[in-house]
């Protein structure tokens, strides 16, 4: 099992901007793997996770906080009651789901207070490097975690598992990492073949017979449709073309102000042409 959480911090004490550290740690061994992030959201934890899985493997299962990021608490809607859901899953635990990963949600921050206690040390010895090194910007915090203090951390804190067997699980080949480390919507298909995400539209190139696709948005900004698991062909539209209001060939006729006064037609109306005595006026 790993817990996992984030970790609001002045990390640059004024030198630069705030950051979040997502931080993972191996319950079994003590083995940490952490990245800053501008923010706590989807897109870092997707990210961090997928880095967590190339170096150590995939967990049997997480321990995660009731963030919205990680657990959703939206009703149901009747499709997920159809295929037997108990909760709707958050685009991350959607991720965590597709890699058979259990999400496990901790109900206070005692229950996580192994992550908690990290962030305790991390706050008080990773701070103080940075400082000593004069690191000023994410990139350059990102670079030295890498480069030293994650392995050197780790191999004075670590410590040997019970049972040594290594549970994670390795990266199944012919996995496609981008379409499971993804924003994944459910799109309606308009008359005209084009479908809106994120204000953006659209145009579907294939000939395709369905009410709804689905959108993929992956991490570099790249945006594919899918129907059925077959990726379609599509074009972004900068803009829609301006439909032009119809002229109508009818007379016009004023419609009586808001005052209430009582409306006469013009002499030239035709109601007044098949009145008698039309020629008095």
């Amino acid at each position: 099992m790993v817990q996992m959480d984030g970790s609001h911090h002045d990390w640059l004490e004024g030198r630069g901007p705030w950051m979040v550290l997502m931080g993972y740690i191996d319950d079994a061994t003590g083995r940490i793997y952490a990245r800053f992030y501008d923010y706590e959201g989807t897109f870092p934890a997707m990210d961090s996770f997928r880095r967590y899985i190339r170096e150590h493997g995939i967990p049997q299962s997480m321990y995660a906080d009731k963030h919205t990021t990680y657990q959703s608490w939206e009703k149901l809607t009747v499709e997920d009651e159809l295929e037997g859901k108990q909760k709707r899953d958050t685009q991350f635990g959607r991720v965590l789901r597709e890699l058979q990963v259990t999400l496990i949600p901790a109900h206070s921050p005692q229950a996580k207070g192994r992550v908690e206690r990290l962030f305790k040390t991390l706050q008080d010895r990773l701070v103080k490097e940075l400082r000593l090194r004069g690191i000023t910007t994410k990139e350059e915090a990102n670079r030295f975690l890498d480069e030293e203090y994650l392995e050197g951390f780790n191999k004075k804190y670590g410590v040997v598992a019970k049972e040594p067997a290594d549970v994670h699980r390795r990266v199944p080949k012919g996995i496609n990492l981008d379409r499971i480390f993804c924003i994944k919507e459910r799109r309606v298909v308009r008359n005209d073949f084009t479908v809106v995400h994120n204000g953006q539209v659209y145009q579907i190139n294939d000939r395709v017979r369905a009410s709804y696709v689905t959108v993929e948005e992956r991490m570099d900004g790249r945006v594919h449709l899918y129907l059925e698991g077959k990726r379609l062909r599509c074009t972004k539209i900068d803009a829609l073309p301006v439909r032009r209001k119809e002229v109508s060939s009818k007379p016009h006729v004023e419609l009586p102000d808001k005052a209430g006064r009582q409306w006469i037609p013009p002499r030239n109306h035709p109601w007044r042409r098949f009145r008698v005595g039309y020629a008095q006026y």
